[in-house]
């Protein structure tokens, strides 16, 4: 490639407008490139905590003890803080004696809220993958239809228009559009790519949660017909006694 034509010169020589065009997709792209890794990396243990925490739930274990095992872990995410605002809810309800409706309805809630939250905390970062995959192409886009009105501005004042004389304007101009197109592709192809995965992660919660919530139901079924039990044993046991009472 002559020097004349060399990538770096043709950027330093272009005009202030397209610099900066060139700068803010230099910025855009590395801005995209931290939060792919930062993305990947929180996908990635968010994944790897979920497994390890279903593993742990379906272990067997009482879930009063699980709970107790969860509230004292100092930094919950996922699955764990998930059931553990759904089953702190229960408890709270449970306690306060309220139907059994009211109970399954209130832990719906309080998961379905626990969900959303954590799919925002692992989404974080995806509207900014968006923005520069859609955006970047039409600033680079810019940069060059501004640097090719600039080079042909410049050939219409000067005596014999050559190839020569407008090939560096152009070249320097397409340079936007390549960094455009630099910091868009891999911009949506993250962005498609970590949509997929956090749904996947998003629906395997959601699963958890109906499950959760079915145990939740059962449980309390079978606390209400022991109470119900319960109290036609007290009954009985009263009418036996007041019975003898009577006879002797």
């Amino acid at each position: 490639m002559p020097e004349s034509l060399n990538t770096l010169d043709l950027i330093t020589d272009a005009s202030l407008l397209v610099q900066l065009v060139m700068l803010l997709l230099l910025l855009a792209s590395l801005m995209s490139w931290v939060i792919i890794f930062r993305m990947s990396a929180r996908l990635g243990t968010a994944n790897k905590f979920d497994e390890q925490f279903e593993t742990w739930f379906w272990s067997g274990e009482d879930l009063a003890k699980l709970y107790q095992g969860v509230q004292g872990s100092p930094n919950r995410q996922g699955l764990e803080q998930i059931f553990y605002v759904g089953f702190s809810e229960y408890l709270r309800m449970h306690k306060k004696r309220q139907p059994k409706d009211d109970i399954i309805d209130g832990v719906e809630r309080k998961l379905r809220v626990g969900l959303g939250r954590q799919q925002q905390l692992l989404e974080s970062g995806l509207t900014t993958l968006a923005s520069i995959g859609s955006v970047a192409p039409y600033v680079g886009l810019f940069g060059t239809v501004w640097g090719i009105m600039n080079a042909f501005l410049g050939l219409s004042q000067t005596e014999q228009a050559t190839l020569a004389a407008v090939a560096p304007g152009i070249a320097e101009a397409l340079i936007a559009t390549a960094m455009g197109l630099f910091a868009a592709i891999p911009a949506v192809l993250a962005f498609n790519h970590f949509t997929a995965k956090s749904s996947r992660l998003y629906d395997s919660r959601a699963l958890f949660c109906d499950e959760m919530t079915g145990m939740l139901q059962r449980e309390t079924s079978s606390q209400n017909m022991l109470n119900t039990e319960s109290k036609l044993t007290e009954n009985r046991t009263t009418a036996i006694t007041a019975n003898q009472v009577t006879g002797s």
